[in-house]
């Protein structure tokens, strides 16, 4: 028989407020069953799905994409570890991307407040005659346009 935890258990748990596992449910990316009288009750392993929703918003998916990934996953009971490695697999190629964006901004962090002029219009070292203006609006290195 499947042990069930009310919503302030979960969140205890979890680490997530209240709210927020209302949102998620509201999403649909977890769901709970209610009792008579309403109140949420959600099977034990739906705190995997949190887990799952946590980190894959701190990689950068948005909701959309988080909840196309859930629903890829058994919905009546903990994923497997094969589960979970189909959907990792693809995360590779997104952590790297955000890895290298990061590195370019320490880097150009390190130059353009590193020369003390502080202003990317003007500046002599990082983007002389704004050269980087040409390429449109936005932050064009972060963002990978070539100059």
């Amino acid at each position: 028989m499947e042990e069930f935890l009310t919503i302030g258990q979960v969140a205890k748990r979890s680490g997530v407020a209240s709210s927020a596992l209302r949102f998620y449910e509201e999403k649909g990316l977890i769901t709970s069953l209610r009792s008579g009288s309403g109140h949420r009750n959600y099977p034990r392993h739906v705190l995997r799905r949190i887990a799952f929703i946590v980190f894959a918003q701190k990689v950068g998916l948005s909701l959309d994409e988080i909840a196309a990934e859930i629903a890829k996953l058994p919905i009546d009971h903990t994923p497997s570890g094969h589960d979970w490695s189909k959907l990792s697999r693809t995360w590779t190629t997104r952590i790297e991307e955000k890895i290298n964006e990061l590195e370019r901004l320490k880097r150009g962090l390190s130059q353009c407040i590193g020369c003390g002029c502080l202003s990317l219009f003007h500046c002599k070292l990082a983007n002389p005659g704004d050269r980087m203006g040409r390429l449109g609006p936005g932050p064009s290195r972060w963002v990978g346009k070539k100059r």
